[in-house]
């Protein structure tokens, strides 16, 4: 009798196992085929072509500084890292990698190895990077810069324009760009007033931009994003958001498609960026 009750409690025991087990992997099946639904979505919502995309990093980036956010969107089927392009000291290129042609939106990773020069230099190193790009058969470029990436690379539209040895600036991002310095002047202007009528004190890089403003092509569609800590702040604790959308005004003037986006709390930070999941997204959104 008690050899009976133990072996009907064993059974009871390793069937209530297995009905749980049975539960838990078609829990996890569930689970798989919501990612694969969801990963599958997320590709079928990708305009694919063969356009490059050109990442240039900020003052004293390295290979982290863009290298996070391209293998996300590559992991979510949003782009292909295809090339690294690292300027050399002296100027020359070292190219890790080849364009492969396939419409797959491929990423082009560009690092400077003297990452703390000035920004007149990067604007040159630029060109010569965007030169090289147009003979490895790319004609058209989205173009995104990081912080003094940002700076540098529209110096580079406002010094060179569109010339003909280099590809075709489709769109163009900035994130977290001191585009007027490092001046808050959020307690002589609000947002919306600068917005309006552009920064009340003016640096010597935003004159720059508005005597060099003829040079960009007019149609180019330009977004600006930027960060803020908090609601009641007006800086990513590094650039001000009066610096970041300083050039909204002028460039809207000039008639480019224009718009611009901030993001609030502490992966708003301005080296966290970068790092930012709907920074992420407004990226794949504007170009993709």
């Amino acid at each position: 009798m008690k050899k009976g009750f133990i072996g009907l409690f064993m059974l009871t025991t390793l069937l209530v196992f297995v009905g749980c087990s049975v539960g838990q992997s078609q829990e996890v099946g569930k689970t798989e085929k919501l990612q694969a639904s969801a990963a599958a979505k997320t590709s079928e919502n990708v305009e694919k072509s063969t356009v490059p995309t050109v990442f240039i990093h900020g003052y004293g980036g390295t290979a982290n500084s863009f290298g996070g956010m391209i293998q996300r969107l590559t992991n979510a089927g949003k782009t292909q890292r295809e090339m690294v392009i690292t300027v050399q000291t002296d100027g020359s290129l070292q190219v890790d990698g080849q364009l492969s042609k396939k419409k797959n939106n491929p990423s082009i990773q560009v690092l400077f190895l003297a990452n703390k020069d000035n920004e007149w230099n990067q604007t040159k190193w630029i060109y010569e990077v965007l030169k090289y790009v147009k003979q490895q058969g790319a004609d058209q470029i989205n173009l995104v810069g990081h912080s003094m990436g940002g700076v540098s690379s529209l110096r580079y539209l406002t010094t060179y324009g569109q010339p003909e040895d280099a590809p075709m600036i489709k769109k163009f991002i900035s994130i977290g760009a001191p585009f007027n310095d490092f001046d808050d002047t959020s307690g002589e202007q609000s947002i919306d007033n600068l917005l309006q009528n552009g920064p009340s004190q003016e640096a010597s890089r935003y004159v720059d931009y508005t005597n060099g403003i003829d040079n960009i092509p007019d149609q180019l569609p330009i977004l600006l994003l930027a960060g803020k800590l908090a609601e009641d702040s007006t800086t990513d604790g590094t650039v001000p958001l009066t610096s970041a959308l300083a050039t909204y005004p002028l460039l809207k003037a000039h008639g480019n498609p224009i718009t611009y986006q901030v993001f609030t709390g502490p992966h708003a930070q301005h080296s966290q960026l970068h790092e930012n999941l709907e920074v992420d997204q407004a990226v794949a959104d504007f170009l993709w």
